[in-house]
């Protein structure tokens, strides 16, 4: 396996690999109007190309050589010394096999180079990503409800994780 850095070249990747892991991730979480809001909001090629060009996330990509696993992207410096993940999703029938964690350790180690000692990320207190997360070494420090416009909150714990 392999973690590249995605591009602009890569919205259309990131947008089909999103639309395969977003209705299994949260179907049974969000109701299905708030799925397409959500995902529209976050996924379109026009949200993407935003994050990748105005919000400076970077995006990594995890594949072999003949497809793609998953991806996740980050901000670098988003507070003095941390890092925060803004998304990290693997393909439903590959999950448990390790790639979350291999993307996990790549972010882990681009926040190191820039001297960041803090990783932090919000995660949906009902998503059983938050297993993963503990496991991996997050301790929740928060929660917090971000009103996302259309009647719509994300309810999610923030999470830490402190770089040795």
């Amino acid at each position: 396996m392999e973690i590249v850095k995605a591009s602009l070249k890569d919205v259309v990747l990131i947008n089909k690999l999103a639309n395969q892991v977003w209705e299994p991730t949260y179907k049974d979480i969000l109701s299905a109007a708030q799925l397409e809001y959500m995902f529209g909001m976050m996924y379109s090629p026009k949200s993407i190309t935003a994050q990748l060009e105005v919000k400076g996330h970077e995006f990594l990509l995890i594949k072999d050589d003949k497809q793609y696993f998953g991806f996740a992207s980050y901000e670098l410096n988003c507070k003095p010394n941390t890092t925060k993940i803004h998304k990290l999703y693997v393909l439903p029938n590959l999950q448990g096999k390790g790639i979350g964690a291999q993307l996990l350790r790549a972010i882990e180690r681009e926040a190191s180079k820039v001297g960041n000692t803090i990783v932090t990320l919000n995660v949906n207190r009902f998503n059983t990503a938050l297993n993963f997360y503990n496991k991996t070494g997050f301790v929740k420090v928060g929660v917090e409800d971000i009103d996302i416009g259309s009647g719509y909150l994300m309810e999610d714990y923030v999470m830490e994780k402190e770089l040795r």
